[in-house]
């Protein structure tokens, strides 16, 4: 395969790509920030395992904020209630499963809900462009 396949090296940067901003960094393209009780309730659901989901929504197209917390003995019954039928969601489930040997076991999953049949493409693509800065943060 020889050099055909080594990582190329990223290049320079110019003097172009340099710029002030007056703009609160952020962590999308979409400019939308995180709350910092986002990453609370994130920790809360991984370590202590109190709560079944957690909905998160984006307030005023500029900060993704909590929106429903679901106890830890609802299920995902009550987690598909909890999802508004016209507006896209980011959530985090605590999802319980057997495996094929029989362990119980438990994985956190990263759901992004967007009913595309009743929300505005400028809903849908708000969400879409700021799910990176959820996820990172």
């Amino acid at each position: 395969f020889g050099s055909r396949f080594r990582a190329r090296a990223s290049h320079p940067r110019r003097s172009s790509d340099t710029h002030l901003s007056s703009r609160p960094p952020t962590d999308s393209m979409s400019g939308v920030t995180v709350d910092d009780a986002c990453v609370e309730k994130y920790n809360q659901i991984k370590m202590k395992k109190d709560l079944r989901f957690i909905t998160f929504k984006i307030e005023d197209k500029k900060k993704i904020v909590v929106d429903v917390e679901g106890e830890k003995a609802l299920t995902l019954d009550d987690f598909k209630a909890a999802l508004p039928d016209d507006q896209p969601r980011y959530a985090l489930m605590d999802l319980d499963y057997m495996t094929e040997d029989g362990r119980e076991q438990s994985k956190l999953c990263f759901v992004f809900w967007s009913p595309d049949d009743k929300t505005s493409v400028k809903d849908r693509m708000l969400y879409a462009s700021s799910k990176d800065a959820i996820k990172k943060k």
